[in-house]
């Protein structure tokens, strides 16, 4: 199974997958390709939530706002899984998390233990704005074909040391309050903060403050009335900001990278 992921919309993706059928058998699964332009911390928070539910695969991720630049093309092996795309950021949170699931490093430790980078050698591409196609799509059907644990038996990979390791900003979490920040809002409206829902135990069915603002904690959506705030957890773990039936962000008034301050006494 080859996974793709990108930032590009329609049609573009096509081509990528033109290149791959060309190359592999493989089965061919879109993870989305409608993430915010050139929004590297989105799309890296959503694949550490998405990508760990699939067996082990090729996952294919381009949203490359330094397409053309001497940014690195990585190809890196996670667990039983390998990530395919450019050295910006994308694939770091996604690959701790995989690496995790099978023995190796979790998201929040320093280590990387069940990682290995591998620097894609590029040769003169045909386009200098479209790598998806011309660089990316061969490197993983390669990858594929290679399999997991044989990318340093192929010349077009080259084992690396370092790669850009994107890192989610850690909340300040204290006995009565807690201040972090929405890493991201989700097509519903609802505004996904960096505080953990852990916050929140013991605390559904009473109400906090959110920036000094009385709001109800409530397990579900459907706990408060049509239309009405509430905070609760979402499936990712984290605190988050919604309405039911209505936009968290709208009616909180925030966005992505806001400050949130949570007070429970």
């Amino acid at each position: 199974m080859i996974t793709l992921t990108s930032d590009f919309g329609s049609p573009y993706p096509a081509a990528m997958k033109g290149v791959l059928c060309a190359h592999t058998d493989a089965r061919l699964v879109d993870i989305a390709h409608d993430f915010p332009r050139q929004d590297v911390r989105t799309t890296a928070f959503w694949l550490r939530e998405v990508l760990p539910y699939f067996p082990p695969a090729t996952h294919l991720v381009v949203v490359d706002p330094g397409v053309g630049t001497d940014r690195a093309a990585l190809a890196i092996r996670a667990g039983e899984h390998v990530l395919v795309g450019p050295d910006n950021g994308v694939l770091a949170p996604v690959a701790r998390q995989l690496a995790d699931r099978h023995g190796g490093a979790p998201d929040d430790d320093e280590s990387s233990a069940g990682i290995e980078p591998f620097e894609i050698v590029v040769d003169d591409p045909e386009s200098a704005t479209f790598h998806g196609r011309d660089v990316f799509a061969p490197a993983a059907a390669l990858a594929h074909e290679a399999g997991v644990g044989h990318l340093a038996a192929c010349d077009e990979f080259v084992p690396t040391d370092g790669y850009e390791d994107l890192r989610f900003p850690e909340p300040a979490v204290g006995s009565g309050d807690a201040t972090g920040e929405i890493l991201v809002v989700d097509g519903f409206g609802n505004a996904i903060t960096n505080v953990p829902g852990a916050v929140l135990d013991g605390r559904f069915g009473e109400r906090i403050d959110v920036d000094g603002e009385r709001v109800p904690v409530a397990r579900s959506y459907a706990h408060v009335a049509a239309g009405e705030r509430l905070v609760t957890v979402g499936s990712h773990g984290n605190v988050e900001l919604a309405a039911n039936r209505g936009r968290g962000d709208e009616t909180f008034g925030v966005g992505v990278g806001d400050p949130i301050e949570l007070a429970f006494e």
